[in-house]
């Protein structure tokens, strides 16, 4: 096993194909592509074991790492038992026609959640302040709160697959989004209120929505939505 102080410098330029793996920032601004699957704690502190790409396990010290990630390293837990997925009407878009940025590109999403209670739908586009505002919430809300209950699945209103990456890329996105190509199609068969964006809407597995940021013609906003979330997964 390989420890902070013998980790080659070139790992953390590369990046991983791996859904499980995020990226992990070092105090020097150095990132790389690590899973992290346990942690431990001794008389200087706790680290993080990390898997990589190659297979193999490497350690580091939560005083290596920037204060951010050094903050989940002590907040982690070990994970509980995933309940099994239960189907959901979204399955015929969300099998096949997902994408995920993995590295710095948008590829195809072959092991997206799918989860046991709820969709979050992000109605977002890379041309929107108001969403550049916003998104960052979201990130930090799901990379904190992410359980098997829900996935979030961005619906995105650019009109190229360039600026859907660049943005996904600028805000670090880590959940999947729709293929451009099934988007109006999607719209079509799911028409959730919202005359504007950033727009969440939070489902059941059937489609039936419970929370959105249009209740009629009123907005209340999708921090509204993401608040309610928070409510129903206990936080």
């Amino acid at each position: 096993m390989k420890t902070l102080l013998s980790l080659p410098v070139i790992l953390f330029t590369v990046t991983s194909a791996f859904a499980e793996f995020r990226t992990w920032t070092r105090e020097d601004g150095k990132t790389a592509e690590l899973e992290l699957i346990s942690v431990t704690d001794a008389a200087a502190g706790k680290s993080g074991v990390f898997k990589m790409r190659n297979g193999s396990t490497v350690t580091l010290a939560a005083s290596g790492l920037s204060a951010a990630d050094a903050k989940l390293i002590e907040e982690w837990k070990p994970a509980a038992e995933i309940p099994a997925a239960v189907p959901s009407v979204f399955d015929k878009f969300f099998g096949e026609d997902l994408v995920k940025l993995s590295g710095r590109s948008l590829k195809p999403c072959k092991d997206a959640t799918r989860p046991t209670k709820y969709y979050l739908l992000y109605y977002t586009a890379s041309w929107c302040p108001p969403c550049h505002k916003f998104t960052p919430d979201l990130v930090e809300f799901y990379n904190a709160d992410k359980d098997p209950s829900f996935e979030l699945v961005v619906i995105s209103s650019d009109r190229d697959k360039n600026a859907m990456e660049d943005y996904a890329k600028e805000m670090k996105m880590p959940w999947p989004q729709l293929e451009l190509s099934k988007v109006e199609k999607f719209k079509k068969e799911f028409p959730y209120p919202g005359t504007g964006i950033p727009n969440l809407v939070l489902a059941d597995l059937d489609g039936k929505l419970i929370k959105g940021s249009y209740e009629g013609e009123t907005r209340v906003g999708p921090r509204a939505v993401m608040a309610h979330l928070a409510t129903l997964l206990g936080k």
